[in-house]
């Protein structure tokens, strides 16, 4: 690598690095635990998950109606079969003020095991905090750009740990604890990073799928593209709708896109009762862990989603809700290659597709970037003068042409971090090269 470079690529990292420390911590922290959400949930709900089979269940339509009579103008929203005899019956169920609850019910019995307000939920919680912040729209955008400039400061890691001589494995693979505490520290930043890279930068890209900008933008293009939903998926020609399936259900982000025809509300038979779409979605052989959500309008269809642990499994149908014929039934099978690779992409993400390795895998990237930032700050802290940043000289990144047309093209693949960097660009112009504090600070 060019010796001119490197202290470039070097500020920028050091920069990026402490710009992002307390969002990687918080994204990091959140992430650990959210790998462990089934078990969390399980440990939780224990008493309103497990049930003993004891003869026949009792109709679905009977447990709806005992656990929409429970909360107070109780409208039935979702339905939830158990997987096998000792799991219980959940019942989705929004309340006069437009508040969601979960019912969870013996279907032996008709027993109310438990009622939880949904928003009250610590996972729920917890996803909202390491997706968007808890800050909606706005925390959803911060998140996007710190995954951008994550991928962008562990690249530029890599280029700066790339060994520029023949060096022998200590301090590349192993850390040097027998050196002065200088090469420690550095050894103890550098070395795992680049042991933890591969797996990070996978969570990072895949994480980004849940984005709203990024994310939406990718499964926009793959429905442009064509390579999204085969005409095959639906009974008769594909719908032209401009509901989307995730408007109506919480769905696989396969099928978040995936256009919903309409039922037929001129055909003069009531809605179908919700024993005869449990039977029917016992006939599509569906992962027994999929839920039931209710049509919200007369035009609405009953749709079954199921995204279970194995992407392989997952599976989005909709049922004419007067008819109860299947307009469109589609599964993993389905997806093109694209979205096969990114459905099994966020089924590791989640630390779903092989269970407990999966979860270790995912717990040791989050524990590695946690600690890089705290080695990073650290290793920074120690190494600067005081009352300076510590920051190689600045430069004009236009010098160097590659670094500055890499960036270009990292701008136009995430728009975000293209307009970041304007915005720094506007920060150097107008405020930092207009303070002389500031420019002593940053080495100007």
């Amino acid at each position: 690598m060019n010796k001119q470079i490197q202290p470039l690529i070097w500020r920028w990292h050091l920069f990026a690095g402490l710009i992002l420390a307390p969002f990687l911590i918080i994204i990091s922290i959140t992430g650990a635990i959210y790998l462990f959400k089934t078990d969390i949930e399980a440990y939780l709900y224990k008493d309103y998950y497990n049930i003993e089979a004891s003869g026949q269940q009792l109709p679905p339509s009977d447990l709806a109606f005992t656990a929409s009579s429970n909360i107070e103008g109780g409208e039935v929203t979702r339905y939830r079969p158990g997987e096998d005899d000792s799991r219980s019956v959940e019942v989705g169920v929004t309340d006069s003020s437009g508040e969601s609850f979960t019912v969870f019910m013996n279907p032996y019995n008709r027993e109310v095991l438990g009622i939880i307000n949904d928003s009250t939920r610590p996972m729920d919680i917890l996803a909202a905090l390491h997706s968007e912040l808890r800050a909606g729209t706005f925390g959803d955008r911060i998140v996007e750009l710190a995954a951008c400039w994550t991928i962008i400061m562990v690249l530029s890691g890599l280029i700066l740990w790339f060994p520029r001589t023949k060096e022998k494995i200590k301090g590349v693979f192993t850390i040097r604890f027998n050196k002065n505490a200088r090469i420690t520290r550095r050894d103890l930043h550098a070395v795992p990073a680049f042991w933890i890279s591969g797996g990070l930068l996978f969570f990072l890209l895949s994480g980004m799928l849940w984005t709203g900008f990024w994310g939406n933008g990718v499964q926009q293009l793959v429905t442009a593209s064509g390579a999204g939903y085969p005409p095959s998926i639906w009974v008769g020609p594909a719908p032209e709708s401009d509901t989307a399936a995730k408007d109506i259900a919480d769905v696989s982000w396969a099928a978040e896109q995936m256009p919903v025809a309409s039922s037929d509300s001129s055909s003069g038979f009531k809605q179908m009762s919700i024993d005869d779409i449990v039977k029917t979605a016992e006939q599509t052989g569906i992962h027994p862990s999929y839920d039931i959500f209710y049509p919200a309008s007369p035009e609405g269809v009953f749709t079954l989603s199921a995204f279970p642990p194995k992407a392989q499994d997952e599976a989005t149908i909709h049922i004419d809700q007067y008819t109860g014929s299947v307009i469109a039934d589609y599964r993993y099978d389905n997806y093109g290659p694209l979205g096969k690779a990114m459905a099994l992409a966020i089924t590791i993400h989640k630390g779903l597709e092989f269970g407990l390795i999966n979860q270790l895998a995912g717990l040791t990237v989050c524990i590695g970037l946690i600690g890089m930032v705290i080695t990073g700050i650290y290793m920074w802290w120690k190494r600067k003068p005081a009352g300076f940043s510590g920051a190689p000289k600045a430069k004009s990144i236009t010098e160097f042409k590659g670094v500055f047309i890499t960036l270009i093209i990292l701008g136009i693949i995430f728009p975000l971090v293209g307009l970041s960097l304007i915005i720094i660009f506007l920060l150097d112009r107008l405020i930092i090269r207009k303070n002389d504090k500031l420019r002593r600070w940053l080495n100007y």
